[in-house]
């Protein structure tokens, strides 16, 4: 065998489906403390996997939505929130982030959402300010969270998203957090609803094009 670390069946599925989840409970404990929630929130999180995140969520006082799209993660969570009795605090969804109805009343984001669906996410939760959430705590690729965090913004998205959106760069951390363990560090990101926004919302599923042409010529 040569030493080499032999790979469980939950593993493959993770490789497939691109996740990699948080183990490390003091990395957990720092993203909650961070998070700053408070009981009776509504807190959706993407990617929950088997509840490393969602059940100390819970335990905040929040009320959680947990979307997972792999069956058998979903069958495994819903056990799991039965048998820490806070059935009535978690409904887990399955769903794919990129096809799950937001919530149409005001909501947050806590997620550690697979490396490989940020952007995907990231444009669901921000190309609509109004069916946005009121703020997002995510846990993403190192460079990513660097890159929307940049002032002035670095990119034609971020600078379509800055109206209405302003990000904040956190803490790196080390990919040694995760199982499987990544070939990047992850880093936090907070996302939050600008209040009043600069430009109305109305403008916001348009303007990436209306800026298009100034990045396109340099700026």
């Amino acid at each position: 065998m040569g030493g080499r670390k032999r790979h469980t069946s939950r593993d493959a599925r993770r490789r497939t489906h691109g996740q990699s989840f948080l183990v490390r409970q003091s990395v957990v404990r720092e993203f909650l403390a961070r998070a700053e929630l408070a009981p009776g929130e509504r807190v959706v999180e993407f990617g929950a996997g088997t509840g490393a995140l969602t059940v100390p969520l819970a335990t905040t006082g929040a009320r959680v939505i947990a979307v997972e799209r792999d069956p058998a993660w979903a069958r495994q969570l819903r056990e799991r929130v039965r048998a820490e009795g806070l059935h009535d605090r978690v409904e887990v969804v399955r769903a794919d982030l990129r096809a799950y109805a937001l919530p149409r009343s005001p909501y947050r984001v806590v997620s550690s959402p697979p490396f490989a669906l940020t952007t995907d996410l990231m444009r669901r939760l921000c190309d609509d300010p109004d069916r946005g959430p009121e703020r997002a705590d995510l846990l993403v690729q190192h460079e990513v969270a660097v890159k929307r965090a940049a002032e002035p913004p670095a990119t034609l998205q971020s600078s379509a998203w800055a109206p209405w959106w302003t990000f904040e760069l956190g803490p790196v951390v080390p990919r040694q957090a995760f199982r499987p363990v990544p070939r990047v560090d992850g880093a936090w990101l907070t996302v939050r609803k600008r209040e009043p926004p600069v430009l109305p919302t109305r403008l916001a599923p348009g303007f990436r094009e209306v800026l298009r042409p100034a990045w396109e010529t340099g700026r």
